[in-house]
């Protein structure tokens, strides 16, 4: 993101990233627990941003790990019980309620339910300085909320970390779990180049003048 602060704490709409993707889940569910996960070192940054921001949603703050594998493993250690755990990156702010419903829905029913979109541009692979025409229609973009059955994603972390699979589903997939996907939105963009934060900005001005005043 070129700046110094973490660009889950960058301002979007007049509030921190991470605030927008927390609202986002309250919305869906007022009731819903929430397990934040950050570095321990961006604890202070958080509590000074919730406290300039009024921020007063309840949510259980967990220190990551060196690593996402690491970090959404000590998330899941905070998680009593059996149910339903939909894990999210916090630089999704634009995540709708539909989708994180629809998540929960497909996930109590095949154990798994992972967000995807189809790809919009051409796509070509690689092999040194050659390069061949992929059918786009056979591959889908990843995003999240990808939700699972708890017991089972937990036991998908019990695997060796592997640096090569870089979502839930990956881990989940090779412990044995069949991966469902569904329809996630164009608009749940990930931050993480500055112009995702203008892209971003223009969608929730979007969003205020198509709600109702």
């Amino acid at each position: 993101m070129q700046q110094a602060l973490p660009k889950q704490f960058l301002t979007l709409h007049g509030l921190p990233v991470l605030m927008h993707t927390l609202y986002a889940f309250y919305r869906y569910s007022s009731t819903l627990p929430i397990i934040l996960v950050l570095p321990e070192d961006d604890f202070a940054t958080w509590e000074s941003l919730c406290r300039t921001h009024q921020f007063t949603l309840p949510v259980t703050l967990q220190a990551g790990g060196a690593s996402r594998y690491a970090s959404v493993k000590k998330g899941l250690g905070r998680i009593e019980g059996d149910g339903l755990v939909a894990i999210h990156d916090g630089v999704r702010p634009l995540v709708s309620e539909a989708i994180i419903a629809k998540s929960f829905r497909l996930a109590a029913e095949n154990q798994s339910a992972v967000a995807a979109v189809t790809l919009k541009d051409s796509i070509r692979q690689v092999d040194g300085v050659s390069t061949r025409a992929l059918d786009r229609s056979s591959f889908r973009l990843i995003q999240t909320p990808q939700t699972f059955d708890v017991s089972v994603i937990r036991a998908a972390y019990d695997q060796p970390e592997d640096a090569t699979l870089t979502d839930d589903a990956s881990l989940a997939e090779r412990a044995g779990l069949s991966i469902t996907l569904f329809e996630g939105g164009y608009e749940n963009i990930k931050i993480t180049t500055p112009e995702d934060l203008v892209v971003a900005e223009a969608l929730l001005n979007i969003r205020d003048r198509r709600s109702p005043q």
